[in-house]
């Protein structure tokens, strides 16, 4: 009679799992889809509020600001890597101190401070619109007062995404089950949901903000970001009800950070299962250290893309011209169509023929996107030759405020590569670093893979920055003269390739030999 009436409790709340009354969690009641929908809905209005910033950050700085080509590519990589790896500070706290939830809501809060000065800030300076600023840059950069409260508040921004970033997704995710089989499947196919839901975010940001801020002015464009941000936050904390908590440690319970600590370091003394969480993120490292390869060609869209795309044709019907920013809302378009055929296609057919519950093991998925990120710099190295050729045939070299007559469709195909890239290896490096961790440390193991991304966006700075000086500064025959026409990003391009191809060797090495984590009792 006991077990029969324990039976029921079992079925019906989620083990180490809790309400926002910090009750046990009901299966029905909280969780799953009807509570990650309104997460996923604060990540899009997140980035909506992100992207509108960094996705034509390059073109203010090189406009209103007046930084030479080279000096505001290498501060916007300098920005994106900080605000990637940031998130790893943030993940920490949340896992040890504050929670997830908690962690979100203070970190929104700073985010939306930081927004709104950066408003404040380009209010104040004397230009709506970077057509305006072409004949005046040097007469009339902004004060050194300015540029301060301009950067401060871009890195306030950085401080709010570090603690926004990796633990909403992470909070998504608790909400399945992991001890649930149909609830573990619903987890792998979150992920894939939530990128997509990212990326139509991030493509409306595009759009809207991007056009708002070349034709409009730049205070309107980043003061709409942060209306979005302040959406972000109600939305949040309107599904509390909805969401499971995890469970909070008692007070005689161990840090997780300090349990791995001491598998570390004395392992004889420790219980098996904490070698073994502590193996498994020692096994983490020679991964992460591969994609840095994949890292560095990904931070080129923002930056050198973009300009490129300042240099050629951008009408498309008389009097109407393509913000050149514009065209990455095409990766955000090519992944909304790509990601339900992988998650409803492709992964089905894979499953069946290799009986893995995800299709493709998440190292070959990482792997593929890996690939297809080398031969997009291959693209775009043939591409900006052609344009240097025609520039070259006009006698354009050292007219760079004409035209070049080359069409900007010339740069799409690296755009959509790119954005399959993204497909294989930005959700494939989610779930796998998300798995691959101890359970209590699931915020890290996320920061873990957005501080991949900040750390190649920051070996890309350097890479700018060494080479620039190498091959004469911001003249003469530098790579990355602002004279774009004299420049040569092909040669930047093609050592990407040679960088990222080396990187996947490394990669295949050692993904032959990983042993993945036992997770969920798989």
């Amino acid at each position: 009679m006991t077990s029969t009436a324990e039976t029921p409790l079992l079925e019906e709340y989620v083990t180490d799992a809790v309400d926002h009354g910090e009750l046990p969690a009901g299966r029905s009641s909280t969780g799953r889809w009807s509570a990650a929908w309104f997460i996923i809905g604060v990540e899009v209005a997140e980035r909506f509020a992100y992207y509108g910033i960094a996705s034509n950050l390059i073109n203010y700085l090189t406009g209103p600001l007046g930084l030479s080509t080279a000096v505001a590519a290498s501060n916007v990589n300098a920005w994106s890597g900080i605000s990637c790896l940031l998130p790893v500070l943030g993940a920490f706290v949340a896992d040890a101190f504050l929670g997830r939830y908690r962690t979100i809501i203070i970190a929104s809060l700073v985010y939306v401070l930081g927004l709104a000065l950066l408003t404040l800030s380009t209010c104040l300076v004397p230009i709506s619109t970077p057509s305006e600023h072409i004949a005046s840059v040097a007469s009339s950069s902004p004060s050194s007062l300015l540029n301060l409260l301009f950067f401060f508040s871009l890195y306030l921004v950085a401080i709010g995404q570090s603690g926004h970033k990796p633990c909403v997704q992470a909070f998504g995710a608790d909400q399945f089950d992991e001890k649930d089989p149909k609830e573990r499947l619903e987890r792998s196919s979150f992920f894939n949901w939530w990128y997509l839901s990212m990326c139509a975010g991030v493509s409306l940001a595009i759009l809207v903000v991007v056009y708002i801020q070349e034709a409009v002015s730049w205070a309107l464009g980043f003061g709409i970001p942060c209306v979005f941000m302040v959406v972000s936050l109600v939305l949040f904390v309107l599904g509390r009800r909805k969401y499971r908590y995890v469970r909070r440690r008692h007070e005689d319970e161990t840090n997780p950070f300090t349990r791995i600590g001491r598998a570390l370091l004395a392992p004889s003394a420790c219980r098996a299962s904490d070698v073994e969480d502590a193996t498994a993120l020692v096994r983490l490292i020679p991964v992460w250290l591969t994609t840095l390869t994949y890292a560095i060609p990904y931070a080129q869209y923002m930056t050198f893309f973009t300009k490129q795309g300042v240099t050629m044709e951008r009408t498309i019907v008389p009097g109407v011209k393509i913000p050149p920013a514009s065209l990455q809302v095409l990766m955000g378009f090519l992944i909304v169509i790509c990601v339900p055929i992988y998650d409803r296609v492709l992964v089905p057919v894979s499953r069946y023929i290799t009986k893995d519950p995800c299709g493709i093991t998440m190292l070959k998925r990482i792997g593929t996107g890996m690939v297809l990120s080398s031969l997009t710099m291959v693209v775009a190295a043939m591409v900006e030759s052609k344009r240097l050729e025609t520039a070259k045939a006009y006698g354009l070299i050292d007219q760079p405020e004409t035209t070049v007559p080359m069409s900007i469709c010339w740069l799409l195909p690296q755009y959509l590569m790119l954005a399959l890239a993204e497909v294989f290896t930005i959700v494939g490096m989610q779930e796998f670093f998300y798995s691959q961790v101890p359970t209590e440390l699931r915020s890290i193991g996320l920061a873990l893979y957005l501080s991949t991304l900040g750390v190649g966006s920051l070996l890309s700075s350097l890479l700018i920055s060494v080479i620039g000086l190498a091959t004469g500064g911001d003249g003469g025959n530098s790579w990355f003269n602002s004279n774009l026409n004299r420049a040569h990003l092909d040669y930047f391009y093609w050592l990407l390739v040679a960088i990222s191809a080396l990187g996947f060797f490394a990669f295949l090495i050692i993904s032959r030999s990983y042993i993945y984590r036992r997770v969920d009792g798989v």
